[in-house]
């Protein structure tokens, strides 16, 4: 029983005839080589590239002729280095690395607020020159080197330096149009709307123009006519001949001299309300 269980154990400890060793990458995986260029050895018939007639290697290096390829990733029209290549500038560390960082606690000193001079208050300063009777700019230059006045921190004619305190819930900028109901879209309602909308305008203007005819609108009446009517001038009488004046009518259908002039006065009153050339028509305000 103890010579099965060594047995078995160096068995186990043995390598497999069939087994496979762990593939390892070489060194050209890890560090490709430079990317060139597409060139003409590259191309094969079907391609995008593919050209007839004459062709150069330097016509693939424009990257206004050359065309990406379907499924495949665009190449460039330069040459790249590899991955061994470093782009930039190589810093070499002169803090020691990391067992100088370890062994050693490099602490941060704080940096002291240096204090800012307060600017001069001039205005104060001018004051009390002019307050002690100076005038000139030579006693003004000198009362200055001797009484100089600094502006107080806390100066109100002035904005402070931290901007003023706003609430947390203030937004800034215009608030967002709210979102547009698709199903308003689907349904066609905001052209139902407009269409509303339009006809209520055209009821409106139609409305509208019925009140501007009815206002301005006046009722002609036989009285209000004969009141506009202007009575012509007897104009001069024609020139005739002399022996035709004495000849009489041929036809006379007035029953009486009478009747005649009655008749025509009456046409006469009523000629500036009847149509026709000689006034013999119907009334013109029917």
């Amino acid at each position: 029983m103890l010579v099965s269980r060594q047995s078995a154990m160096e068995a186990s400890r043995s390598p497999k005839p069939f087994q496979r060793l762990k593939k390892r990458h070489s060194a050209t995986v890890i560090c490709p080589p430079p990317l060139l260029p597409l060139r003409m050895a590259e191309l094969r018939p079907g391609m995008e590239n593919e050209r007839a007639g004459v062709v150069r290697d330097t016509m693939l290096q424009n990257h206004l002729i050359l065309k990406p390829e379907l499924g495949k990733t665009r190449s460039r029209c330069s040459r790249l280095p590899g991955s061994d290549f470093v782009y930039g500038l190589t810093l070499r560390g002169t803090d020691g690395g990391v067992p100088e960082a370890i062994g050693h606690w490099n602490s941060v000193k704080p940096i002291s607020k240096a204090t800012k001079e307060l600017p001069r208050d001039f205005v104060a300063m001018n004051r009390g020159a002019v307050v002690a009777g100076l005038v000139t700019t030579k006693e003004h230059y000198r009362y200055r080197q001797t009484h100089d006045i600094r502006r107080p921190e806390d100066d109100k004619r002035h904005f402070k330096r931290d901007p003023p305190r706003l609430p947390d819930a203030m937004t800034y900028g215009m608030p967002p149009r709210p979102s547009t109901p698709i199903i308003d879209v689907f349904q066609h309602k905001y052209k139902e709307l407009w269409m509303e909308g339009q006809r209520a305008a055209a009821e409106a203007r139609h409305k509208g123009k019925q009140k501007i005819r009815q206002r301005g609108k006046v009722y002609e009446t036989y009285s209000t006519v004969l009141k506009k009517y202007k009575q012509p001038m007897q104009p001069d009488p024609l020139w005739h001949l002399p022996h035709f004046e004495k000849v009489g009518r041929h036809l006379d259908t007035f029953p009486s001299q009478g009747d005649r002039e009655k008749a025509f006065k009456v046409h006469q009153s009523e000629a500036g309300v009847r149509c026709g050339i000689f006034a013999q028509g119907i009334y013109t305000s029917s």
